[in-house]
C-alpha cells in the first residue's frame, strides 16, 4: 500500500448535509431497534429498544447541539408511548406472547421486530422536528403532538415495510452493531451489566 501523501487537487471531499445524516441516524436506529425486537426473551427486548430509541435521542440532539438529559428523554418517550393508543399495549402484548411455547416466539418476534421499528422510526421523526426547531426537552409538550405521532406511526409501518421487503444489511452484521450500541448504553448505566449480559446471550452475540 501506498504511503505517499496526496496533493491537495487530488483528495476528493464529500460534502452530506446535515438533514441526509439525520436520516441516517434514524434509519441505523430503526434497524437496531428490530434487531432488539427480535431478542426472543419478553421484557429485555422492551428493555433493549427503548435503550436504543434513547441513544437516537442522544444523536439527534448532538446534530443540532441540544443539551440532551437522560432521564427527561426516558421520561418523555416512555410518556409518548403510554399516551398513544395502543402502543404500550401492543408492545407489551408483543413481548409477553414471546413467553408461549412454540408458535407464541415465533409470533411474538414478528410483532415486536415491526413494532419497535414503527415506534423508533415515529419518535425520531418527532424529535427530529422539535431539536430541528431549537427547541430543548423542557419545551416537549406531549398534548400538543399525540395526533402527529400516530399519523408519524402510520408513516413508519410504511419505512419498515420498505426496510424489509429491501433488505440489504447481513442480520448477523446488524446483530452486532446492535449490541454495540446496547454496550455504550450499559455503559452509560442506562442498562445493567446484568441485563445486557442476558441480552447479549439471547442475541447470540460472542463477547471479544
Amino acid at each position: 500500500m501506498s504511503t505517499e501523501m496526496k496533493r491537495p487537487e487530488e483528495v476528493k471531499v464529500t460534502v452530506i448535509p446535515k438533514e441526509k445524516e439525520i436520516d441516517q441516524v434514524i434509519t441505523d436506529h430503526v434497524l437496531f431497534s428490530m434487531a432488539a425486537g427480535a431478542i426472543p426473551l419478553p421484557v429485555l427486548d422492551i428493555l433493549a429498544v427503548s435503550a436504543i430509541q434513547l441513544d437516537m435521542l442522544k444523536q439527534l440532539a448532538r446534530k443540532y447541539e441540544i443539551v440532551f438529559d437522560d432521564e427527561a428523554g426516558k421520561s418523555i418517550v416512555t410518556s409518548l408511548l403510554g399516551s398513544t393508543i395502543g402502543t404500550t399495549i401492543g408492545r407489551a402484548g408483543a413481548s409477553a406472547v414471546k413467553a408461549i411455547p412454540g408458535i407464541g416466539t415465533i409470533l411474538g418476534i414478528g410483532s415486536q421486530v415491526a413494532l419497535a421499528g414503527v415506534t423508533t422510526f415515529a419518535i425520531g421523526q418527532l424529535f427530529n422536528q422539535h431539536f430541528g426547531n431549537h427547541k430543548p426537552l423542557a419545551d416537549f409538550n406531549l398534548e400538543d403532538v399525540k395526533d402527529y405521532f400516530e399519523e408519524l406511526m402510520r408513516k413508519g409501518k410504511e419505512f419498515v415495510d420498505n426496510l424489509q421487503k429491501n433488505a440489504k444489511h447481513n442480520a448477523q452484521d446488524m446483530k452486532e452493531e446492535t449490541a454495540l450500541v446496547l454496550r455504550k448504553m450499559s455503559d452509560n448505566g442506562v442498562i445493567s451489566p446484568t441485563d445486557f449480559e442476558k441480552i447479549i446471550k439471547a442475541m447470540n452475540i460472542k463477547k471479544e
